[in-house]
């Protein structure tokens, strides 16, 4: 299940009518959610979502508006101002979905980070690379889903990765710039907070380089008290830094030779929700809810289980032939989720972000060792068949 599907769902429990906005309802899960309305509008026009939420105020009264996704989270915060109603800090929000002005407000409030630099152009990567010292992080400075971040572990790789943002292959949301980053070697933390309050931190694995595609995670991660309170301590600096507070926020780290350095904070809802809720049994997306129609939220921790999950990445490019073992991983006790995006005869291309992966499976139990065994037998369950497109020799006659 997706996080929209789960946004409408936790509405409807919650007592409200949740009414969607897309320019294209049809790419959500939540599309066709019974009891929905949804309704078509070009959700990079302010003015036409200000004047759809005038119009249904004639027939509603509007509790609340949110949204689960990166490029539209700013837009919510200012139709919250429009209207009076609780919401995240527009601009806030904005500056940081700028990754380069996030590292600016970070470094002036002497927040933990990898060294960086702004480039705009080939010359200024490759003199950046140099400086910063090979390898680097090269990405846009606006993204998200890990697309077009790439470890750069030479000068050739640097000068390939440019080619491609550069070269009309990458597209972008904004001017085309560009950060080089010093590439944090360590651990992989991420930290899952609602206002000024931290719900937990989770420790997640990578797929093999150059690319960033989550592999597998565990939540909440087995971390030391003072390393947890390390991290802890350096989020909240994080919140003050960016004027931040207000709604979910999730901050990544790496955990380095100099201690936890930001890779990056995200202002709005994560993936991390159904793992809270599995580990803590804590609905952060009722509860993100609830701090959008004006009411107090609830963190506490219903129980305390340990949460493994598992990306299902593909070995080749081709065409997906076939899934099997689905049902029977399921049906392992212990296992949370099995969810795949894809269907037999699906085009298989990966690009190196986070839809790479076909699908997923989430495992909880009481221990770490229980939940990484019933995690193991459910994948092990599962298997699939991709043939390799026709190569040119192939397909000529």
């Amino acid at each position: 299940m997706g996080t929209s599907l789960r946004y409408v769902q936790a509405a409807q429990r919650l007592g409200l009518q949740p009414i969607t906005f897309s320019d294209d309802p049809t790419r959500y899960d939540h599309f066709g959610a019974k009891g929905a309305e949804t309704i078509r509008v070009d959700t990079d026009d302010l003015d036409a979502l200000i004047r759809e939420c005038s119009r249904l105020q004639e027939t509603y009264e509007i509790a609340g508006i949110t949204g689960a996704v990166d490029p539209v989270y700013a837009t919510v915060g200012k139709l919250c101002r429009h209207f009076d109603l609780p919401g995240p800090n527009p601009d806030a929000v904005e500056q940081c979905f700028d990754k380069y002005t996030q590292r600016q407000l970070l470094a002036a409030s002497g927040v933990p980070m990898p060294a960086y630099r702004l480039a705009a152009n080939a010359a200024e990567i490759k003199d950046s690379a140099a400086e910063i010292g090979l390898p680097v992080i090269v990405k846009p400075t606006v993204g998200s889903s890990s697309v077009g971040v790439r470890l750069c572990r030479n000068v050739e790789e640097v000068v390939e990765h440019t080619t491609y943002l550069l070269g009309g292959k990458h597209i972008w949301r904004s001017s085309p710039r560009i950060l080089v980053e010093e590439f944090a070697q360590g651990p992989y933390y991420c930290a899952h907070l609602i206002g000024n309050e931290l719900v937990g931190i989770g420790a997640a694995d990578f797929g093999p380089p150059p690319h960033f595609v989550f592999r597998e995670g565990i939540f909440p991660a087995p971390l030391a008290d003072d390393e947890y309170k390390c991290i802890a301590d350096v989020s909240l600096s994080c919140l003050r830094a960016l004027d931040l507070g207000w709604g979910p926020t999730n901050i990544e780290f790496r955990w380095t030779k100099r201690g936890p350095v930001v890779i990056e904070v995200n202002p709005r809802m994560s993936g991390g929700a159904q793992t809270a809720q599995l580990a803590y049994g804590i609905d952060l997306i009722t509860e993100h809810i609830k701090l959008v129609i004006g009411d107090k939220c609830d963190l506490r921790r219903r129980h305390s289980h340990v949460v493994a999950w598992r990306c299902l990445l593909p070995d080749r490019d081709g065409t997906l032939d076939w899934i099997d073992g689905v049902a029977r991983a399921a049906a392992v006790p212990g296992v949370a989720d099995v969810k795949f995006r894809v269907g037999p005869k699906t085009p298989i291309i990966r690009n190196g972000d986070e839809l790479d992966a076909l699908g997923c499976v989430i495992a909880a139990s009481p221990s770490l060792a229980q939940t990484e065994a019933i995690l193991q037998r459910a994948v092990d369950l599962i298997d699939w068949s991709i043939t390799p497109f026709p190569t040119i020799d192939e397909m000529t006659p």
